[in-house]
């Protein structure tokens, strides 16, 4: 005898529904592997012309995992660099939410 089929119940959204993201928020930091990206997409891009969205990210995904730690250096350091610019950035745009909410 086959079981019975049950279907679940979605649960409804309440009236707030998802909440909007404020676009005075600072933007997140990088990291290495992006600066890595973004630096020698065009120059993949060159050298595989013709080269589609997902193949080139592929090809900077292996030259990214080829790459020695002291190669990767420099990329780190711009992404902990960032980090810290995006740390401050939310201290600061918190501390200011926090002061326009009491007030």
């Amino acid at each position: 005898m086959p079981k019975e089929k049950t279907t679940r119940k979605t649960k409804a959204r309440g009236e707030g529904g998802k909440r909007k993201k404020d676009p005075n928020a600072p933007k997140r930091g990088l990291s290495a592997y992006m600066f890595f990206a973004n630096e020698n997409r065009e120059r993949v891009r060159e050298e595989n012309p013709g080269i589609a969205f997902g193949p080139l990210g592929r090809k900077l995904g292996e030259l990214w995992k080829a790459m020695g730690e002291s190669d990767r250096k420099p990329y780190e350091d711009k992404a902990a660099a960032d980090k810290k610019r995006y740390e401050d950035e939310k201290a600061t745009y918190l501390a200011a939410d926090e002061e326009e909410e009491s007030s």
